[in-house]
């Protein structure tokens, strides 16, 4: 009898043990679990079916003024060709 509680501990601390950090998905969580799409939400639902947006939690930008800044936002399709000082090297 002692012998079989002890093979029977020694099993249980060989079996393979679940890690905290495994992928949690709705399959495997609990009832009310769920997942999403890695988004806040910006609000709640009510109890009628709709839903009410909270200001404080929608995303604000500050951008700031561009005006006299040299650089473009956008990189061309049809680069220039530029020359340069230096004769580039033959790759091997």
């Amino acid at each position: 009898m002692p012998l079989g509680l002890i093979l029977g501990i020694g099993r249980a601390f060989r079996r393979k043990r679940t890690s905290s950090l495994d992928i949690l998905s709705p399959k495997r969580a609990p009832r009310n679990y769920y997942k999403g799409k890695n988004c806040k939400p910006t609000g709640f639902h009510t109890r009628k079916g709709g839903y009410v947006v909270v200001q404080e939690k929608l995303p604000n930008y500050v951008v700031p003024d561009l005006t006299d800044f040299k650089l473009k936002p956008y990189v061309s399709q049809c680069p220039i060709v530029a020359n340069t000082t230096e004769p580039s090297e033959p790759t091997k």
